[in-house]
């Protein structure tokens, strides 16, 4: 494994993505926060990971990417909303070239993923994706790997931090600490962060659900665009990710999802003692790199300060101006950077 600075340099000059000031390397007595200009990649480099892979995990038929050394030390690299796996396109080959075993899930609901009967419940609380991971990493005989998210993927990375730190070596999480409070979800924000999350509230109705459903392709488009605003993707670069919403279990997942975080939906009650520990805000005491994208009308303010306390081991901060909330796709070169440097903390 080559160290961060020369890796650094093999960025600079590669092919993937836009330039990239290199990121400093820190150590946990270093600043938390600095900030980095990032240019966001319009055209992908990459289009493609060539074949999935199918693997029955828990209530799950999982559908992947893999690159990279099947004996390298492991990465999973974990998708947001309304997005997919190639959120990873371009971040994946990177890390893969460096000896990262690199997984790349369809989390439930989306693309190749699919429920093993359909009997199961269509249950999408925080807690699931998270014991989702946990299936697929004893499916595939990873004991420990460094996870890393964005959106529903910090979420889910998060909560494995915090609850099962024995299966994370260490974290990279979009927006910092993300895993969800429904009591404290009932107090309200100031009005515009609260119009930020503008399709939460048209979800909660019928009329939300059937919106959703006849026009899923507009929708996603339209939030790509309100919440990336600097990132000029294609057609093509849409398409590829909006295959994945065709999957049939694509909305119900969207919807309970939505509806449970306001306390709208009921949750299994299986995982009721889970979910009581997650509502406690459990800490997150593994080695942490923290991102925030500077135009992602989702970044707390503060510049981290907010969710800091909520990590107490080895920590480093980024905030990347001028991206927005898909930062592994917009940012792939920053992203990369941010799993090799957490790696070293």
């Amino acid at each position: 494994m080559i160290d961060r600075r020369t890796f650094s340099k093999i960025l600079a000059v590669g092919t993937v993505g836009a330039s990239l000031s290199a990121l400093t390397a820190t150590s946990a007595s270093a600043p938390d926060r600095e900030k980095s200009t990032v240019h966001p990649v319009g055209k992908p480099g990459n289009t493609s990971f060539g074949s999935l892979k199918q693997i029955n995990a828990g209530v799950l038929n999982i559908g992947y990417a893999e690159a990279g050394p099947t004996k390298g030390p492991a990465v999973i690299l974990l998708h947001g909303w309304p997005y997919d796996i190639h959120s990873y396109v371009d971040v994946a080959p990177l890390l893969a070239a460096q000896g990262y075993r690199v997984i790349v899930p369809y989390l439930r609901g989306h693309g190749t993923t699919r429920f093993l009967s359909p009997k199961t419940f269509l249950n999408a609380q925080q807690s699931v994706f998270a014991l989702d991971l946990i299936a697929l990493m004893d499916a595939l005989k990873i004991g420990k790997a460094i996870l890393a998210g964005f959106d529903w993927g910090s979420r889910t990375a998060d909560i494995i931090a915090a609850l099962w730190p024995e299966r994370c070596k260490a974290l990279v999480s979009v927006s910092g600490y993300l895993i969800t409070n429904r009591e404290r979800n009932k107090k309200p924000l100031p009005p515009e962060a609260e119009w930020a999350w503008w399709y939460q509230y048209y979800f909660a109705t019928e009329r939300g659900r059937l919106g959703l459903a006849q026009y899923t392709h507009d929708f996603a488009k339209l939030i790509w665009k309100n919440v990336s605003p600097t990132w000029h993707f294609d057609d093509a670069t849409f398409d590829r990710t909006a295959a994945a919403f065709d999957n049939p279990d694509w909305v119900p997942i969207v919807i309970h999802n939505y509806r449970w975080r306001l306390g709208l939906a009921k949750g299994d009650p299986r995982y009721d003692r889970l979910e009581e520990r997650l509502a406690q805000s459990p800490v997150i005491t593994l080695p942490t790199m923290t991102l925030d994208g500077e135009l992602d009308p989702f970044t707390p303010p503060g510049d981290g300060t907010g969710y800091r306390s909520h990590f107490t081991g080895p920590y480093a901060h980024r905030t990347l101006k001028g991206i927005g909330h898909n930062v592994p796709q917009e940012a792939p070169k920053a992203f990369a950077e941010a799993v090799v440097e957490v790696d070293g903390l």
